[in-house]
This record gives C-alpha cells, sequence and structure tokens, in this order.
C-alpha cells in the first residue's frame, strides 16, 4: 500500500520513527515533504499536500503529523474525499479505518513520544 506522509515543524521531531513503521509494515512511502524541517512551515500546508496525493490516487492512505495533531486534522478534512483522524491509541487507530473508513491518520508530536 502507498501511504503519503507529511510533518509540519512542529511534527518533524517523529519523522524518522513514522517512516520506519511505515516501511517496517512493507508499505511504500509518498513523500509529501517537505524534504527537511523548515522553520514557520506549518499544518495546512502539510494537510494539503497529503489530501491531494490521495485525491490524485498517488496513495491511498495518509499520515500527518503536527504539533497537536488536531489542526492537521481539520485542514486534511476541509479536502473533499478525506476522512482524517486524530488518534493517539492503537485501538482508536483500528477502529477508525474498520468502521469509520478513516484514510487520513493525524499525529501529534507534542503529544504522543515515538
Amino acid at each position: 500500500m502507498r501511504v503519503a506522509v507529511s510533518f509540519d515543524h512542529a511534527g518533524w521531531p517523529l519523522r524518522d520513527t513514522v517512516l520506519r513503521a511505515v516501511l517496517d509494515a512493507k508499505h511504500d512511502i509518498v513523500d509529501a515533504g517537505p524534504p527537511e524541517c523548515v522553520d514557520g512551515d506549518d499544518y495546512p500546508d502539510r494537510a494539503l499536500e497529503v489530501a491531494n496525493a490521495l485525491v490524485r490516487n498517488d496513495a491511498l492512505r495518509g499520515i500527518l503529523v503536527c504539533g497537536s495533531g488536531v489542526g492537521a486534522c481539520v485542514s486534511a478534512n476541509k479536502v473533499l474525499g478525506i476522512r482524517a483522524c486524530l488518534c493517539h491509541d492503537t485501538f482508536s487507530a483500528r477502529q477508525g479505518v474498520e468502521d469509520d473508513d478513516l484514510n487520513v491518520l493525524c499525529l501529534g508530536a507534542r503529544i504522543i513520544g515515538s
């Protein structure tokens, strides 16, 4: 499965951990940027990049990481066809996919650790 991923400046500390988890699960990464941490790069831009990757069928699922996860979730859900959810536990994530057709997982780097 192709998974689009993106991290704003506050989500960047979880980048390596998330990328490794996606690769360890045998999924392909669609890097929706940025290629390096950019001060001031904020969640609306990152959310739009991941959402557009799903809308274009470049990826089947997405992962967005910002400081709290809330802003990324709200921004992604503004795009038609995106069903983003903030999940900080495995039960909510699984429930969201299986029962609610979640297609974008949002995480808060300042809320959860690696």
